[in-house]
């Protein structure tokens, strides 16, 4: 594209702040809103320009880029103020992680409304966000993927195409469960390990190399010390915290009942990281879910 598009950017959080950032930085007009004052504040101390309201980020720019807390927040921004705000043909690009039901019907009102639509969510937490390293899960129509990706790649290192309308959200919802279960197995293995007296360098070095290689281990070790990087050395501090595991395995739930899929891992994940989250550890990491295992308290 000879001139990058301009774009309204909705929800500047933990994650959309810096995918924000990154795009500033890459050169990109934005329009940035939140409804925090303090997101707000941020963005403007990093150079952004912000306006008064999410109706107002989506008048006259080429993409509205939506990073919402739920799917729900979604279809009343579309509905109530953002696609009438919007000029004709604006490129509606949902990066928020939602149910895929409701993702296929976020675009079915947009391109009712006479606009297009895809939806991106995205892999990688804050680190990657900070560091343009995200990977972002595409649903959307051949003839965007052009403008799309050139957006995306100001934010992430890899952009798979996963199909048309909500197969982004589909995409991700399996990954996080896969996510969910796999750091529940990795915690319990520490735990294990711990109490037949092995060290935890020992233990990593061991799984890290042979066949329960994983990047719950790997990347995000539940346990300080083998990766200098994981929250684990930070008092787990997110990262990915709980209450959003906790979310996304939700809409692994609704998505497994959606279908009649028997999943029980997903299931049994998605009830100890709901206890975990409700139990007072909202805000922390996923993978401090080791230490309600080591107490036995999940």
């Amino acid at each position: 594209m000879s001139e990058k598009p301009t774009i309204g950017f909705l929800g500047m959080g933990h994650m959309g702040l810096p995918m924000a950032i990154n795009l500033h930085r890459a050169g990109y007009q934005l329009k940035g809103f939140d409804v925090v004052p303090a997101a707000v504040k941020a963005a403007q101390e990093a150079g952004i320009q912000t306006v008064a309201s999410g109706a107002e980020a989506a008048v006259d720019v080429d993409i509205v880029l939506t990073m919402f807390p739920s799917g729900q927040h979604v279809l009343d921004a579309y509905d109530q103020y953002l696609l009438k705000s919007a000029k004709p043909n604006t490129l509606f690009l949902e990066c928020s992680t939602i149910d895929v039901a409701q993702a296929r019907q976020a675009a079915e009102l947009a391109v009712a409304a006479g606009h297009r639509s895809a939806d991106a969510p995205v892999s990688g937490g804050v680190v990657g966000a900070e560091a343009g390293t995200l990977t972002f899960m595409l649903g959307a129509q051949a003839e965007d993927l052009a403008e799309i990706t050139e957006v995306l790649e100001s934010m992430g290192k890899r952009i798979v195409h996963c199909g048309g309308y909500g197969a982004g959200q589909a995409a991700k919802v399996c990954n996080n469960m896969l996510l969910g279960i796999s750091m529940i197995g990795a915690a319990e293995a520490f735990v294990l390990g711990e109490r037949l007296g092995l060290e935890h360098q020992a233990l990593y070095d061991v799984i890290s190399s042979a066949s329960g290689q994983c990047w719950a281990v790997t990347t995000n070790c539940p346990v300080p010390g083998p990766v200098p990087t994981s929250p684990a050395n930070r008092d787990y501090q997110p990262g990915f915290a709980a209450a959003l595991m906790a979310k996304d395995l939700g809409l692994a739930s609704s998505a497994l009942a959606h279908t009649d899929t028997d999943a029980q891992l997903g299931s049994l994940a998605s009830a100890l990281y709901r206890k975990f989250s409700d139990e007072g550890n909202a805000g922390t990491d996923f993978s401090g879910i080791i230490n309600a295992i080591r107490d036995g308290s999940l």
